[in-house]
Protein backbone atom coordinates (compact mmCIF):
# COMPACT_ATOMS: atom_id res chain seq x y z
CA UNK A 1 0.00 0.00 0.00
CA UNK A 2 1.37 3.50 -0.85
CA UNK A 3 2.10 5.67 2.17
CA UNK A 4 -0.77 7.93 3.29
CA UNK A 5 -0.32 11.68 3.35
CA UNK A 6 -1.80 14.09 5.89
CA UNK A 7 -4.24 16.44 4.16
CA UNK A 8 -5.84 19.75 5.11
CA UNK A 9 -9.63 20.11 5.28
CA UNK A 10 -10.82 20.27 1.62
CA UNK A 11 -13.66 22.60 2.54
CA UNK A 12 -11.22 25.22 3.88
CA UNK A 13 -9.23 24.90 0.63
CA UNK A 14 -12.45 25.54 -1.36
CA UNK A 15 -13.14 28.64 0.77
CA UNK A 16 -9.62 30.00 0.16
CA UNK A 17 -10.18 29.55 -3.59
CA UNK A 18 -13.54 31.32 -3.29
CA UNK A 19 -11.87 34.27 -1.55
CA UNK A 20 -9.17 34.61 -4.24
CA UNK A 21 -11.73 34.38 -7.05
CA UNK A 22 -14.13 36.81 -5.33
CA UNK A 23 -11.39 39.43 -5.08
CA UNK A 24 -10.58 39.24 -8.80
CA UNK A 25 -14.25 39.12 -9.85
CA UNK A 26 -15.24 42.02 -7.58
CA UNK A 27 -17.91 39.80 -5.98
CA UNK A 28 -20.02 41.51 -3.34
CA UNK A 29 -19.33 40.40 0.26
CA UNK A 30 -23.00 39.36 0.62
CA UNK A 31 -22.81 36.89 -2.28
CA UNK A 32 -19.43 35.63 -1.10
CA UNK A 33 -21.10 35.00 2.28
CA UNK A 34 -23.98 33.08 0.64
CA UNK A 35 -21.58 30.92 -1.42
CA UNK A 36 -19.44 30.12 1.65
CA UNK A 37 -22.07 27.63 2.84
CA UNK A 38 -24.20 25.15 0.87
CA UNK A 39 -27.98 25.62 0.79
CA UNK A 40 -28.71 22.11 2.10
CA UNK A 41 -26.70 19.40 3.88
CA UNK A 42 -28.32 16.00 4.17
CA UNK A 43 -26.92 13.11 6.25
CA UNK A 44 -28.69 9.75 6.05
CA UNK A 45 -27.99 6.67 8.19
CA UNK A 46 -29.57 3.58 6.70
CA UNK A 47 -29.46 -0.21 7.24
CA UNK A 48 -28.69 -2.71 4.45
CA UNK A 49 -28.90 -6.52 4.58
CA UNK A 50 -25.57 -8.15 3.70
CA UNK A 51 -25.24 -11.42 1.76
CA UNK A 52 -24.61 -13.17 5.09
CA UNK A 53 -28.05 -12.13 6.33
CA UNK A 54 -26.72 -9.65 8.91
CA UNK A 55 -27.57 -5.94 8.77
CA UNK A 56 -25.02 -3.17 8.52
CA UNK A 57 -25.49 0.58 8.96
CA UNK A 58 -24.21 3.01 6.32
CA UNK A 59 -23.79 6.80 6.39
CA UNK A 60 -24.72 8.69 3.22
CA UNK A 61 -24.50 12.38 2.32
CA UNK A 62 -26.04 14.75 -0.20
CA UNK A 63 -24.94 18.39 -0.19
CA UNK A 64 -26.71 20.96 -2.39
CA UNK A 65 -24.49 24.02 -2.69
CA UNK A 66 -26.19 26.43 -5.09
CA UNK A 67 -29.06 26.34 -7.60
CA UNK A 68 -29.08 29.99 -8.67
CA UNK A 69 -28.14 28.99 -12.26
CA UNK A 70 -30.12 25.74 -12.49
CA UNK A 71 -30.79 22.37 -10.79
CA UNK A 72 -28.15 20.97 -8.43
CA UNK A 73 -25.80 18.64 -10.29
CA UNK A 74 -22.98 16.42 -9.09
CA UNK A 75 -21.51 13.02 -8.46
CA UNK A 76 -22.09 10.29 -5.92
CA UNK A 77 -18.87 8.97 -4.36
CA UNK A 78 -18.40 5.55 -2.72
CA UNK A 79 -15.21 5.75 -0.64
CA UNK A 80 -14.05 5.03 2.90
CA UNK A 81 -12.86 8.65 3.37
CA UNK A 82 -16.15 10.36 2.44
CA UNK A 83 -16.99 13.08 4.99
CA UNK A 84 -19.37 16.02 5.22
CA UNK A 85 -16.64 18.64 4.66
CA UNK A 86 -15.26 16.73 1.67
CA UNK A 87 -18.73 16.58 0.08
CA UNK A 88 -19.30 20.29 0.83
CA UNK A 89 -16.05 21.17 -0.96
CA UNK A 90 -16.90 18.98 -3.95
CA UNK A 91 -20.43 20.44 -4.19
CA UNK A 92 -19.06 24.00 -4.24
CA UNK A 93 -16.51 23.13 -6.94
CA UNK A 94 -19.40 21.74 -9.03
CA UNK A 95 -21.21 25.10 -8.74
CA UNK A 96 -18.17 26.93 -10.11
CA UNK A 97 -17.49 24.30 -12.79
CA UNK A 98 -21.01 24.61 -14.23
CA UNK A 99 -20.92 28.43 -14.03
CA UNK A 100 -17.50 28.52 -15.74
CA UNK A 101 -18.89 26.58 -18.72
CA UNK A 102 -22.16 28.55 -18.68
CA UNK A 103 -24.11 25.30 -18.21
CA UNK A 104 -27.55 25.87 -16.59
CA UNK A 105 -26.82 23.69 -13.55
CA UNK A 106 -25.83 24.39 -9.96
CA UNK A 107 -23.55 22.37 -7.69
CA UNK A 108 -24.31 19.29 -5.63
CA UNK A 109 -22.39 16.25 -4.43
CA UNK A 110 -23.08 13.09 -2.47
CA UNK A 111 -21.47 9.98 -1.18
CA UNK A 112 -21.54 6.95 1.09
CA UNK A 113 -18.71 6.30 3.53
CA UNK A 114 -17.63 2.71 2.87
CA UNK A 115 -15.16 0.64 0.81
CA UNK A 116 -17.04 -0.59 -2.29
CA UNK A 117 -14.43 -3.22 -3.24
CA UNK A 118 -15.21 -5.05 0.04
CA UNK A 119 -18.76 -5.76 -1.15
CA UNK A 120 -20.39 -8.08 -3.68
CA UNK A 121 -22.35 -6.75 -6.65
CA UNK A 122 -25.66 -7.68 -5.00
CA UNK A 123 -24.66 -5.82 -1.81
CA UNK A 124 -23.66 -2.75 -3.88
CA UNK A 125 -27.06 -2.86 -5.56
CA UNK A 126 -28.92 -3.00 -2.23
CA UNK A 127 -26.74 -0.21 -0.73
CA UNK A 128 -27.40 1.98 -3.82
CA UNK A 129 -31.15 1.34 -3.95
CA UNK A 130 -31.58 1.88 -0.20
CA UNK A 131 -29.61 5.15 -0.35
CA UNK A 132 -31.64 6.37 -3.36
CA UNK A 133 -34.90 5.50 -1.60
CA UNK A 134 -33.73 7.36 1.51
CA UNK A 135 -32.85 10.45 -0.58
CA UNK A 136 -36.45 10.39 -1.87
CA UNK A 137 -37.61 13.76 -3.17
CA UNK A 138 -34.26 15.38 -2.28
CA UNK A 139 -33.19 14.43 -5.82
CA UNK A 140 -35.19 14.86 -9.03
CA UNK A 141 -34.77 15.43 -12.79
CA UNK A 142 -35.41 19.19 -12.47
CA UNK A 143 -34.11 19.59 -8.91
CA UNK A 144 -30.93 17.60 -8.15
CA UNK A 145 -29.25 15.27 -10.65
CA UNK A 146 -26.57 12.83 -9.40
CA UNK A 147 -23.82 11.31 -11.58
CA UNK A 148 -20.89 8.88 -11.13
CA UNK A 149 -17.77 9.83 -9.16
CA UNK A 150 -14.98 7.96 -7.36
CA UNK A 151 -16.09 4.37 -6.70
CA UNK A 152 -19.30 4.57 -8.75
CA UNK A 153 -20.10 3.88 -12.41
CA UNK A 154 -22.84 3.63 -15.04
CA UNK A 155 -24.37 0.50 -13.47
CA UNK A 156 -24.77 2.24 -10.10
CA UNK A 157 -26.44 5.21 -11.84
CA UNK A 158 -28.88 2.82 -13.57
CA UNK A 159 -29.82 1.31 -10.17
CA UNK A 160 -30.36 4.85 -8.82
CA UNK A 161 -32.51 5.77 -11.83
CA UNK A 162 -34.58 2.58 -11.63
CA UNK A 163 -35.17 2.98 -7.88
CA UNK A 164 -36.20 6.61 -8.29
CA UNK A 165 -38.51 5.80 -11.23
CA UNK A 166 -40.23 3.10 -9.16
CA UNK A 167 -40.53 5.26 -6.05
CA UNK A 168 -42.00 8.44 -7.59
CA UNK A 169 -44.82 6.52 -9.24
CA UNK A 170 -45.64 9.06 -11.94
CA UNK A 171 -47.48 7.83 -15.01
CA UNK A 172 -44.69 9.30 -17.16
CA UNK A 173 -41.97 7.22 -15.46
CA UNK A 174 -39.63 7.44 -18.42
CA UNK A 175 -39.53 11.22 -18.11
CA UNK A 176 -37.53 10.56 -14.95
CA UNK A 177 -34.62 8.87 -16.74
CA UNK A 178 -32.74 12.14 -16.47
CA UNK A 179 -32.78 12.04 -12.65
CA UNK A 180 -29.17 10.82 -13.00
CA UNK A 181 -26.54 11.11 -15.73
CA UNK A 182 -23.56 8.91 -16.51
CA UNK A 183 -25.88 5.94 -17.07
CA UNK A 184 -25.00 3.00 -19.33
CA UNK A 185 -25.87 3.75 -22.97
CA UNK A 186 -28.54 1.01 -23.20
CA UNK A 187 -30.36 2.45 -20.16
CA UNK A 188 -30.51 6.05 -21.41
CA UNK A 189 -26.92 7.21 -21.10
CA UNK A 190 -25.08 9.26 -23.72
CA UNK A 191 -22.46 8.03 -26.14
CA UNK A 192 -19.12 9.57 -25.17
CA UNK A 193 -20.07 10.13 -21.49
CA UNK A 194 -17.72 7.52 -20.06
CA UNK A 195 -14.65 8.99 -21.77
CA UNK A 196 -15.80 12.63 -21.48
CA UNK A 197 -13.70 13.70 -18.48
CA UNK A 198 -10.54 12.15 -19.93
CA UNK A 199 -11.35 13.64 -23.34
CA UNK A 200 -11.79 17.11 -21.80
CA UNK A 201 -8.41 16.82 -20.07
CA UNK A 202 -6.73 16.02 -23.40
CA UNK A 203 -8.48 18.95 -25.12
CA UNK A 204 -6.92 21.23 -22.46
CA UNK A 205 -3.49 19.63 -22.93
CA UNK A 206 -3.74 20.01 -26.72
CA UNK A 207 -4.67 23.71 -26.40
CA UNK A 208 -1.80 24.29 -23.93
CA UNK A 209 0.65 22.49 -26.25
CA UNK A 210 -0.48 24.60 -29.19
CA UNK A 211 -0.11 27.85 -27.22
CA UNK A 212 3.32 26.85 -25.90
CA UNK A 213 4.45 25.30 -29.22
CA UNK A 214 5.04 21.93 -27.54
CA UNK A 215 4.97 18.80 -29.71
CA UNK A 216 2.95 16.17 -27.84
CA UNK A 217 4.38 13.44 -30.07
CA UNK A 218 7.36 12.17 -28.07
CA UNK A 219 6.40 14.03 -24.87
CA UNK A 220 6.06 12.17 -21.55
CA UNK A 221 3.37 12.15 -18.87
CA UNK A 222 2.57 10.65 -15.45
CA UNK A 223 -0.86 9.80 -14.02
CA UNK A 224 -1.95 9.44 -10.41
CA UNK A 225 -5.18 7.44 -10.15
CA UNK A 226 -6.04 4.95 -12.89
CA UNK A 227 -9.82 4.81 -12.61
CA UNK A 228 -12.23 6.10 -15.24
CA UNK A 229 -10.64 9.58 -15.52
CA UNK A 230 -6.95 8.62 -15.37
CA UNK A 231 -7.26 5.60 -17.64
CA UNK A 232 -9.28 7.38 -20.34
CA UNK A 233 -7.05 10.48 -20.27
CA UNK A 234 -3.97 8.23 -20.63
CA UNK A 235 -5.45 6.26 -23.54
CA UNK A 236 -6.56 9.38 -25.43
CA UNK A 237 -3.29 11.22 -24.75
CA UNK A 238 -1.27 8.19 -25.91
CA UNK A 239 -2.89 8.58 -29.36
CA UNK A 240 -1.02 11.89 -29.78
CA UNK A 241 2.28 10.02 -29.48
CA UNK A 242 2.84 10.97 -25.82
CA UNK A 243 4.28 8.29 -23.55
CA UNK A 244 3.15 7.42 -19.99
CA UNK A 245 6.28 6.82 -17.89
CA UNK A 246 4.82 6.44 -14.36
CA UNK A 247 1.40 5.75 -12.85
CA UNK A 248 0.00 5.09 -9.38
CA UNK A 249 -3.24 4.19 -7.64
CA UNK A 250 -4.59 3.30 -4.18
CA UNK A 251 -2.43 0.19 -3.99
CA UNK A 252 0.87 0.82 -5.80
CA UNK A 253 3.05 3.06 -7.98
CA UNK A 254 4.80 1.70 -11.08
CA UNK A 255 7.26 3.19 -13.60
CA UNK A 256 8.87 2.45 -16.94
CA UNK A 257 11.00 5.17 -18.67
CA UNK A 258 10.37 3.41 -22.02
CA UNK A 259 6.62 3.91 -21.61
CA UNK A 260 3.64 2.03 -20.17
CA UNK A 261 0.87 0.99 -22.58
CA UNK A 262 -2.35 2.46 -21.07
CA UNK A 263 -4.59 -0.01 -22.97
CA UNK A 264 -2.72 -3.03 -21.59
CA UNK A 265 -2.61 -1.47 -18.13
CA UNK A 266 -6.38 -0.82 -18.22
CA UNK A 267 -6.94 -4.54 -19.02
CA UNK A 268 -4.68 -5.48 -16.09
CA UNK A 269 -6.57 -3.13 -13.74
CA UNK A 270 -9.94 -4.51 -14.92
CA UNK A 271 -8.73 -8.03 -13.98
CA UNK A 272 -6.85 -7.28 -10.75
CA UNK A 273 -8.33 -4.01 -9.42
CA UNK A 274 -5.00 -2.16 -9.32
CA UNK A 275 -1.88 -1.20 -11.30
CA UNK A 276 0.12 -3.35 -8.82
CA UNK A 277 1.85 -6.31 -10.42
CA UNK A 278 1.70 -5.00 -13.99
CA UNK A 279 4.45 -7.03 -15.70
CA UNK A 280 5.72 -4.35 -18.11
CA UNK A 281 6.81 -1.88 -15.39
CA UNK A 282 8.77 -1.85 -12.16
CA UNK A 283 7.26 -1.12 -8.75
CA UNK A 284 8.21 2.30 -7.33
CA UNK A 285 7.24 4.51 -4.37
CA UNK A 286 4.97 7.52 -3.97
CA UNK A 287 8.03 9.75 -3.42
CA UNK A 288 9.73 8.40 -6.58
CA UNK A 289 6.52 8.89 -8.53
CA UNK A 290 6.30 12.61 -7.66
CA UNK A 291 9.98 13.07 -8.53
CA UNK A 292 9.65 11.42 -11.96
CA UNK A 293 10.74 13.88 -14.70
CA UNK A 294 8.00 14.28 -17.33
CA UNK A 295 6.36 16.97 -19.45
CA UNK A 296 2.82 16.56 -18.07
CA UNK A 297 1.37 15.34 -14.76
CA UNK A 298 -2.30 14.35 -14.49
CA UNK A 299 -3.42 14.00 -10.85
CA UNK A 300 -6.64 11.95 -11.22
CA UNK A 301 -6.93 10.34 -7.77
CA UNK A 302 -8.40 12.03 -4.69
CA UNK A 303 -8.29 15.65 -3.58
CA UNK A 304 -5.25 17.32 -1.95
CA UNK A 305 -2.59 14.86 -3.09
CA UNK A 306 -0.17 17.66 -4.09
CA UNK A 307 1.18 19.25 -0.91
CA UNK A 308 4.35 21.26 -0.29
CA UNK A 309 6.56 18.12 -0.36
CA UNK A 310 5.07 16.92 -3.65
CA UNK A 311 5.26 20.40 -5.23
CA UNK A 312 8.96 20.60 -4.38
CA UNK A 313 9.58 17.14 -5.87
CA UNK A 314 7.67 17.63 -9.13
CA UNK A 315 9.79 17.90 -12.27
CA UNK A 316 7.12 18.62 -14.91
CA UNK A 317 6.06 21.51 -17.17
CA UNK A 318 2.30 21.17 -16.78
CA UNK A 319 -0.20 19.89 -14.21
CA UNK A 320 -3.71 19.15 -15.48
CA UNK A 321 -6.07 18.52 -12.59
CA UNK A 322 -8.10 15.42 -13.43
CA UNK A 323 -9.25 15.04 -9.82
CA UNK A 324 -11.28 17.65 -7.97
CA UNK A 325 -9.12 19.83 -5.70
CA UNK A 326 -5.87 17.81 -5.94
CA UNK A 327 -3.60 20.76 -5.03
CA UNK A 328 -3.15 22.26 -1.56
CA UNK A 329 -3.17 26.06 -1.34
CA UNK A 330 0.34 26.06 0.19
CA UNK A 331 1.70 24.12 -2.81
CA UNK A 332 0.58 26.64 -5.45
CA UNK A 333 3.26 29.34 -4.88
CA UNK A 334 5.96 26.62 -5.12
CA UNK A 335 4.60 25.42 -8.47
CA UNK A 336 4.45 29.02 -9.71
CA UNK A 337 8.04 29.65 -8.61
CA UNK A 338 9.18 26.54 -10.47
CA UNK A 339 7.41 27.74 -13.63
CA UNK A 340 4.99 24.80 -13.71
CA UNK A 341 1.78 25.64 -15.56
CA UNK A 342 -1.45 24.47 -13.89
CA UNK A 343 -4.82 23.93 -15.58
CA UNK A 344 -7.31 23.92 -12.67
CA UNK A 345 -9.87 21.22 -11.95
CA UNK A 346 -12.99 23.29 -12.68
CA UNK A 347 -11.71 23.67 -16.25
CA UNK A 348 -9.59 20.56 -16.81
CA UNK A 349 -11.96 17.84 -15.59
CA UNK A 350 -15.22 19.52 -16.61
CA UNK A 351 -15.75 17.34 -19.70
CA UNK A 352 -17.78 14.98 -17.51
CA UNK A 353 -20.37 17.54 -16.47
CA UNK A 354 -20.51 19.01 -20.01
CA UNK A 355 -21.50 15.60 -21.46
CA UNK A 356 -23.74 14.94 -18.43
CA UNK A 357 -25.62 18.06 -19.49
CA UNK A 358 -25.84 16.68 -23.04
CA UNK A 359 -27.14 13.36 -21.67
CA UNK A 360 -29.75 15.19 -19.59
CA UNK A 361 -30.86 17.13 -22.70
CA UNK A 362 -31.07 13.95 -24.80
CA UNK A 363 -33.26 12.29 -22.14
CA UNK A 364 -35.42 15.41 -21.82
CA UNK A 365 -36.01 15.54 -25.60
CA UNK A 366 -36.15 11.72 -26.11
CA UNK A 367 -33.18 11.97 -28.48
CA UNK A 368 -30.02 9.98 -29.08
CA UNK A 369 -27.06 11.98 -30.40
CA UNK A 370 -24.37 10.11 -32.26
CA UNK A 371 -20.85 9.97 -30.81
CA UNK A 372 -19.47 12.44 -33.35
CA UNK A 373 -22.02 15.10 -32.37
CA UNK A 374 -21.33 14.65 -28.64
CA UNK A 375 -17.55 14.82 -29.13
CA UNK A 376 -17.75 17.82 -31.49
CA UNK A 377 -19.90 19.75 -29.01
CA UNK A 378 -17.55 18.82 -26.15
CA UNK A 379 -14.44 19.88 -28.11
CA UNK A 380 -16.01 23.22 -29.05
CA UNK A 381 -17.09 24.02 -25.47
CA UNK A 382 -13.78 22.94 -23.85
CA UNK A 383 -11.73 25.00 -26.33
CA UNK A 384 -13.96 28.05 -25.97
CA UNK A 385 -13.80 27.98 -22.16
CA UNK A 386 -10.04 27.33 -22.22
CA UNK A 387 -9.60 30.47 -24.33
CA UNK A 388 -11.83 32.53 -22.00
CA UNK A 389 -9.76 31.47 -18.96
CA UNK A 390 -6.52 32.17 -20.80
CA UNK A 391 -7.66 35.67 -21.80
CA UNK A 392 -9.10 36.45 -18.35
CA UNK A 393 -5.85 35.38 -16.62
CA UNK A 394 -3.79 37.56 -18.98
CA UNK A 395 -6.10 40.58 -18.57
CA UNK A 396 -6.28 40.33 -14.75
CA UNK A 397 -2.64 39.16 -14.34
CA UNK A 398 -3.69 36.24 -12.14
CA UNK A 399 -3.16 32.49 -12.10
CA UNK A 400 -5.49 30.20 -14.02
CA UNK A 401 -7.37 28.85 -11.01
CA UNK A 402 -8.25 32.37 -9.88
CA UNK A 403 -9.21 33.27 -13.48
CA UNK A 404 -11.52 30.26 -13.82
CA UNK A 405 -13.10 31.05 -10.44
CA UNK A 406 -13.39 34.73 -11.43
CA UNK A 407 -15.37 33.92 -14.60
CA UNK A 408 -17.66 31.55 -12.67
CA UNK A 409 -18.25 34.02 -9.84
CA UNK A 410 -19.00 36.91 -12.21
CA UNK A 411 -21.78 34.80 -13.78
CA UNK A 412 -23.17 33.76 -10.39
CA UNK A 413 -22.90 37.34 -9.08
CA UNK A 414 -24.80 38.70 -12.09
CA UNK A 415 -27.64 36.20 -11.53
CA UNK A 416 -27.89 37.19 -7.84
CA UNK A 417 -27.83 40.93 -8.59
CA UNK A 418 -30.63 40.54 -11.16
CA UNK A 419 -32.78 38.17 -9.09
CA UNK A 420 -32.13 39.68 -5.67
CA UNK A 421 -32.29 37.82 -2.38
CA UNK A 422 -35.76 36.54 -1.36
CA UNK A 423 -37.76 37.94 0.39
Amino acid sequence: MPEEKQKPNPYFVALEQLDRGAKVAGLSPAIREILSQPKNELIINFPVRMDSGEYKMFKGYRVQHSNILGPYKGGIRYHEQVSLDEVKALASWMTYKCALHDIPFGGGKGGIKFTPRDHSLSELERITRRFTHALGSNIGPEYDIPAPDVGTNGQIMVWMMDTYMNVVGFTDKNANRRVVTGKTVSSGGSLGRETATGQGIVHCIAEWARDRRVDLNGSTFTVQGFGNVGANAAKILARTGASMVAVGDWKAYIANPDGINPYRLAEHVAQTGSVAGFPAARESTRAEFFGTPADIFIPAALELEIGVTEARALAVRLIVEGANGPTETAAEPILKEKGIDLIPDILANSGGVVVSYYEWLQNKRSERWDLEEVEDRLAKRMKRTYLQVSEYAAARKCDWRTAAMGIALERIGKAYSERGIFP
